[in-house]
C-alpha cells in the first residue's frame, strides 16, 4: 500500500511539472529575470525624473494610469531595422502602484539605414482606453490609442498642447537626452512566461481587477511600484 502511495505521490509532482511547464531551476531563473527588469526599469526611471529640467512633468505623472517602463530597448538596422527590449507596466491604485506586470517591446522598420543604438523608452498611459490596449495579446502603438511625444520640463506650462489628449505619451532617452518621442509602429505583447513564474497569472489578471497588495507582491519586484510611488501618489 506504501508503495503505491509513493507512486501516486511521485505521478502528482511530476503532473504538477509538466502542468506547469518549468522546472524548479527555471522557474527560480525566470523569476531573477523579472526582478532584473525591475530593478533596470526602477533606476532608469529614477534617472530620469532626478534631472529637473528635462523630467517628466508632475502634472502628467499625477494624471496618468499607468506607466511603463523599457530600459535598454536595442535598435538594430541594416537596410531593414527593428527594435526589441522588455520592460514593466505598472497602473495606479489607491494609494500607490499596482504590481508590474512584464511585456515585451518590439517593432520593425524599412529603408536604407544601418547601425545599432540602445534606447530606454518610457510611456505613459493616460487612459483606460491605453490601458486596456495594452492588456491585449498584441498591442500597436499608435493604432487603436493614439500616441504623442510627452512634453518634458517647462514644456508642460501650455496644458492646451493638443498632445495632452492623447491616449498615451511616450519618450525616449538614448545617449544621455531625454526626450518626447512619439513611438509609433511599435508592437507591445504581454511576456506571459514571466508573469505566470511570478505570479501565477497573466499579464492582464495582474493588471485589472483586483490588484495584489504591496504586501503580497514578491519583495524581488517592489522596488518598481516604490520607485514609482515617490513621483506620483493620490
Amino acid at each position: 500500500m506504501s508503495s503505491v502511495r509513493i507512486c501516486c505521490t511521485v505521478g502528482l509532482i511530476a503532473l504538477l511539472f509538466w502542468s506547469s511547464g518549468l522546472t524548479p531551476a527555471q522557474k527560480k531563473s525566470r523569476t531573477q529575470d523579472a526582478a532584473r527588469h525591475a530593478s533596470d526599469a526602477a533606476k532608469t526611471f529614477t534617472e530620469i525624473m532626478n534631472v529637473k529640467e528635462k523630467a517628466i512633468p508632475k502634472e502628467l505623472l499625477d494624471t496618468a494610469e499607468a506607466i511603463a517602463v523599457f530600459p535598454g530597448v536595442i535598435k538594430a538596422a541594416f537596410v531593414i531595422g527593428g527594435r526589441g527590449g522588455q520592460g514593466v507596466i505598472s497602473r495606479r491604485v489607491k494609494g500607490g502602484w499596482s504590481a508590474p506586470g512584464f511585456f515585451n517591446l518590439g517593432g520593425g522598420s524599412f529603408g536604407p539605414q544601418i547601425g545599432a543604438q540602445q534606447t530606454d523608452y518610457v510611456l505613459l498611459i493616460m487612459n483606460p482606453d491605453g490601458l486596456n490596449g495594452l492588456l491585449k495579446d498584441k498591442f500597436e502603438l499608435g493604432g487603436e490609442a493614439s500616441v504623442a511625444a510627452g512634453p518634458v520640463g517647462r514644456e508642460a506650462a501650455a496644458s492646451t498642447n493638443p498632445r495632452l489628449g492623447a491616449g498615451i505619451l511616450s519618450y525616449s532617452r538614448s545617449k544621455g537626452a531625454f526626450i518626447g518621442a512619439a513611438l509609433k509602429g511599435a508592437v507591445i505583447t504581454p511576456d506571459n512566461d514571466l508573469n505566470e513564474a511570478v505570479y501565477g497569472k497573466k499579464a492582464d489578471e495582474v493588471l485589472k481587477g483586483l490588484p495584489l497588495t504591496f504586501a503580497q507582491m514578491p519583495p524581488s519586484v517592489r522596488i518598481f511600484p516604490r520607485t514609482l510611488v515617490r513621483y506620483s501618489i493620490r
